[in-house]
């Protein structure tokens, strides 16, 4: 059954050709048509189809062909191609209309999907209550002391086999993971095709360096009214002899004119990490996240998320921006996969604070990636959600954050709680094994200190708990369960930690961080 606008109909009876049989030409009829408001449906047979005798041809001066394979050529195909495009034409005229909510509107939709009439408040710092206020107290901190574990399947039975956990206990968190925490991506989510803009020759200090700079043109001829170009820039030493290994890292695009806080972290002396990468014979891409998808809930029906629903408000299980940004992240890795200059084997990810809970997310679920460096996730990344320290998991559900989530995360901030979660932190790092993983922090305290909103001892705690699926899977862990000091590396294992002595920033840890990629990933140092 092919179908095609109503609009079309007059057009289409106008320009079919006529059929001939026997020398004789006949007017092409539809015989019936079923009507429905915008299409109407034509039903293709076979000869019953084709009525009413015409005088001949030539008295219309039609040309006639002689034989059946010139009636094929002349008659059938003009007409398979006027029946195929309208369909097509259909799809663009019958889209539905781009919703528009603000993020309070579309937060409170969602909980009224899920029934939701009210959420617990989140921690605020600056509340005059003290019950408001976040709790710093590692004696309160540990409501709910049993983790799920990550070696027990579902029906009880324990894992204790490489196999058993790739075919039946990592899918069964995979699936816990996309329903209630960071959303099912589409599976027609659109193709990109990557564009290269420019190509320049250059230097990052006296490192001489080739740049690309590339767009990701999203297909979006489902819905044409949102437009989605993937911003991504590529840096390679020019003097490298081969493919290079490199580090994708989620970049920050700070608006005209913005002035960093007082108390924001200052850059380490020495090399930037750039540099630090390029000397080691790594390259460096950075990836725009909000050319992929806005970093708020208004934008909702808009991006990579809005166009894959066709402009229309999310369902409760659909992708969150975290989700959407590590999808990015992959179209990023197909590219590179096409790139000579690139050894697409060995790119790794980088974030910082909610880019890096999307650096996490990108390792977790693309096995492609080689290795992780995760900057001060925080909640919704690396720390564990069932702990009460800084921010909880009725931040994330509020109306300023909930997009970087599946809309069902909103339960466990509202009827359910912490404990009612399938799963937790530590997990998403063991979706990370058994590549390497690097989990980074700045200062709890101390002059310069990102603080302790980002919980960095429940991160470690998460950490220590994936421990158990990096031995399962014949690699090391961090080889301890205690805290330890700032400054100390943790990185004789697959599994690796540093807690660097400055603030809100992955910039310390550099060079630790490729200190430990160089035991996995082989690379040749510039001269």
């Amino acid at each position: 059954m092919l179908t095609f606008p109503s609009s079309m109909v007059h057009w289409f009876s106008l320009a079919l050709p006529p059929v001939v049989r026997n020398g004789y030409a006949f007017p092409l009829t539809v015989r019936s048509f079923w009507a429905t408001p915008s299409f109407l449906a034509l039903p293709l047979k076979d000869d019953e189809d084709i009525a009413g005798v015409a005088q001949t041809s030539l008295r219309k001066g039609i040309a006639i062909p002689h034989n059946r394979w010139q009636s094929l050529v002349v008659y059938v195909m003009p007409l398979l191609i006027l029946l195929l495009t309208p369909v097509a034409h259909a799809q663009t005229i019958e889209r539905p209309a781009l919703v528009t909510l603000t993020a309070e509107q579309d937060h409170q939709r969602t909980m009224n999907l899920l029934r939701i009439s009210r959420l617990r408040p989140g921690a605020n710092p600056r509340s005059k209550e003290p019950a408001n206020q976040p709790n710093y107290d590692e004696a309160k901190a540990n409501p709910y002391p049993n983790l799920p574990d990550p070696l027990t399947l579902k029906n009880g039975k324990k894992v204790t086999d490489a196999k058993t956990w790739w075919t039946k206990r990592r899918p069964e968190i995979v699936e816990d993971f996309n329903r209630e925490i960071y959303g099912y991506v589409p599976m027609n989510a659109p193709k990109v095709n990557w564009e290269v803009v420019s190509t320049t020759q250059d230097k990052n200090g006296e490192i001489p360096v080739i740049t690309k700079k590339l767009l990701g043109h999203v297909d979006n001829r489902t819905y044409p009214d949102i437009k989605v170009d993937i911003d991504l820039t590529v840096t390679t030493p020019a003097q490298a002899k081969g493919p290079v290994p490199l580090m994708i890292e989620f970049g920050f695009v700070f608006p005209a004119n913005f002035r960093p806080p007082a108390n924001a972290p200052a850059p380490p002396p020495g090399p930037t990490w750039q540099q630090q990468l390029l000397m080691n014979g790594w390259g460096y891409a950075i990836l725009i996240p909000n050319s992929i998808q806005a970093d708020n809930g208004a934008g909702l029906t808009q991006g990579i998320i809005g166009l894959s629903n066709g402009g229309q408000p999310r369902k409760v299980d659909d992708w969150g921006a975290l989700r959407a940004w590590a999808w990015g992240a992959s179209r990023a890795l197909d590219y590179l996969e096409t790139d000579k200059a690139v050894d697409a084997k060995h790119v790794g990810i980088e974030g910082l604070s909610r880019y890096g809970k999307a650096a996490l997310v990108t390792m977790a679920y693309d096995q492609r990636f080689a290795i992780g460096f995760i900057g001060s996730s925080g909640e919704g990344g690396a720390k564990l959600h069932r702990r009460n320290f800084g921010e909880l998991v009725e931040n994330v559900a509020g109306s300023g954050e909930y997009h970087w989530m599946a809309g069902n995360f909103l339960k466990y901030a509202g009827p359910l709680t912490w404990a009612d979660l399938p799963v937790d932190a530590h997990e998403l790092i063991a979706l990370c094994a058994p590549r390497p993983t690097f989990i980074s922090y700045g200062a709890a305290e101390g002059p310069g200190a990102e603080g302790q909103w980002v919980d960095q001892r429940g991160s470690f705690m998460a950490a220590v708990a994936a421990g158990p699926v990096f031995r399962l899977l014949g690699k090391k862990d961090l080889g301890t369960t205690e805290f330890p000091p700032v400054e100390t590396a943790l990185i004789d294992g697959e599994l690796a930690w540093r807690q660097h002595s400055g603030g809100h920033t992955t910039g310390p840890n550099w060079p630790t961080f490729i200190q430990f990629a160089s035991r996995y990933i082989k690379s040749t140092p510039l001269k």
